[in-house]
């Protein structure tokens, strides 16, 4: 289980988040990654539906699903035919939504862990030395955090998928969904304080699953600013990193 109270405490902290933002100009770090993120997702987004498109062609006629439609001369197959194409490429669509947020905190991990690193001197009055080898250290490790993030949520969302056939417990299970994605995401956020105070992977998965109510609170707010077109996109990334900083100062990251 969870505590309420550290969902709470971390869905507060955005607003905390946005006071920081506003009082120290950090609008910077903000939009510039915002920009980059909307770049990289309308590019991934024209590329996923045109070979998505190409897929579905290739496999009707590979499987000679186009002849045997044509061929029937029925209005409402074909339409049905059109449809299930349609459904195909939607789901490509959702599988990209769902994994480019990963693959963008992948590429803008030097990005998020300096301004979570920013966050934390501002808070603290102090200044953390940089190194140009610790950094790369820091972006291997994150690699390798988000794809084991990726592989874990990937199998959750497999489990649920299949427990959402069952009668009357399926109902439970989009609620489900929503809280199992806003963990792996408030996860990615509050890993850049732990990777900085120099937990390895064991520690860090070990302390935010005992403070998994501040990775489900700050992931909810993601998730729900990322529903929100453009300005979502830009707003969401940057936020979630500086409010999950502010939730975990009081903290001792061990």
């Amino acid at each position: 289980m969870f505590s309420f109270r550290e969902v709470l405490s971390a869905v507060q902290s955005y607003g905390k988040a946005h006071q920081f933002i506003m009082q120290h100009k950090l609008w910077k770090w903000i939009l510039i990654p915002g920009i980059i993120y909307c770049l990289l997702f309308f590019t991934g987004f024209y590329f996923v539906w045109g070979y998505s498109g190409d897929f579905v062609e290739y496999l009707t006629k590979l499987l000679h699903i186009t002849e045997w439609v044509q061929d029937l001369e029925s209005s409402w197959i074909s339409f049905l035919f059109i449809l299930v194409a349609f459904s195909v490429r939607i789901v490509f669509v959702f599988w990209y939504f769902s994994y480019f947020k990963y693959l963008f905190l992948i590429v803008a991990s030097p990005v998020f862990s300096y301004l979570s690193e920013k966050t934390e001197a501002i808070l603290e009055y102090k200044e953390f030395p940089f190194s140009w080898s610790q950094l790369g250290q820091d972006i291997i490790r994150g690699i390798k955090m988000s794809c084991r993030n990726i592989v874990y949520q990937t199998a959750a969302i497999l489990v649920l998928l299949l427990v959402s056939f069952i009668p009357v417990v399926g109902w439970l299970i989009p609620m489900i969904s929503f809280f199992v994605e806003s963990y792996f995401y408030g996860f990615a956020m509050m890993d850049y304080s732990c990777e900085r105070h120099r937990l390895n992977m064991s520690q860090s998965i070990a302390f935010i699953r005992q403070h998994r109510g501040m990775a489900i609170g700050n992931g909810m707010v993601f998730y729900l600013f990322m529903l929100i077109p453009v300005v979502g996109w830009m707003l969401a990334p940057s936020y979630a990193v500086i409010a999950a900083t502010i939730d975990l100062q009081n903290k001792k990251l061990r």
